[in-house]
Parts: structure tokens; sequence; C-alpha cells
């Protein structure tokens, strides 16, 4: 499918030393610069996530992205967004050369990471033994680490942490 295209697709998530992703419907905890990259990043961009992602959201469709929520649910309770049946169907809304971000949940990321050429990921260097939601495993034979940036934890961040980006070898 990719290939047919020059869209780029990336997938961006937050992660713990045990691939989860989250628990309860949220996030596994509040890392302020782990937010500021996510929206330096997907910023001006569109995110694709699934209906319970974006109920996860304090505020509704995130600010200057194109958001699209794949759900089987009415269109108007996604105001600002659109609103697809099938990750097939979202990737028609693609504009040539542009880069697409899967944002979550957890299936949607196990459907598309075969899809994806890059992974930016935040692991946070904890386990979170009650977490519900998980990310897939990263085959090191199918991605390069191309970026490590490690981060302490401090007075904001209650775990040490890394941004990691990976590409599709």
């Amino acid at each position: 499918m990719r290939e047919a295209h020059s869209t780029h697709i990336a997938l961006i998530v937050a992660l713990d030393e045990q691939n989860a992703i989250g628990r309860g419907g949220d996030l596994l905890c509040h890392l302020p610069n782990d937010l500021k990259r996510f929206k330096q990043i997907t910023t001006g961009h569109t995110v694709i996530m699934g209906r319970k992602t974006y109920e996860s959201l304090p505020k509704g469709a995130l600010p200057n992205r194109t958001n699209i929520v794949i759900t089987s649910d009415h269109a108007e309770n996604y105001p600002g967004c659109i609103v697809v049946r099938s990750v097939e169907e979202a990737l028609t809304h693609y504009k040539e050369g542009e880069k697409i971000f899967v944002i979550g949940g957890g299936m949607l990321y196990r459907t598309t990471l075969s899809l994806a050429d890059q992974l930016y990921i935040t692991r946070i260097h904890h386990t979170f033994s009650d977490a519900d939601t998980f990310f897939p495993g990263i085959n090191t034979s199918e991605w390069k680490l191309i970026e490590k940036e490690p981060h302490e934890a401090d007075e904001k961040h209650p775990y040490a942490y890394s941004f990691l980006t990976y590409t599709k070898k």
C-alpha cells in the first residue's frame, strides 16, 4: 500500500520497559517534555487515532493538525475530525509527500506498524504493573535506531526516559 504513494507513516508513542502504553484509558504517567515533543513533531501534520484515543484527549481534536478518527461510531461525536471506518480509508486522506502520524491506541499501532517507515518513541525507564494496553514488539532486524536522547527524572518528570527515533531498514 505505502509503495503506491510518497506518504510517510510514522508511529509516535510513549511506552514503558514492557511496551505498555496505557492504563484505564489514559497515559501511563505525565511527562511534560514528552507532551512538548509530541506537539512539536505532529503539529501541521495529519494524526490518525482510534476512538478510545480520541476520547482520552482532554480538549477533543488536536489543534493545528488534521485529526482522523477510525471508528464505527457516528461522525457527529467527533467535532473537528474526519471520521473513517478503516486504516485504508484513513490513508485516502493524505496529501502527496505528507507525513502521517499514528497516535494510538494499541490496536491501531498493531495494525499500522508494518506500514510505518518511522517510529518516534519515548521509552519510560519504569514498568507499570497495572498497565492494560501495549505496543507491539519492535523487531530490531526491521528497525534501525537513528537517534537516542536520554533524560533523567526531575521535579517535573517522575521517571527517567529516552527519546528514540527509528527508521525502517
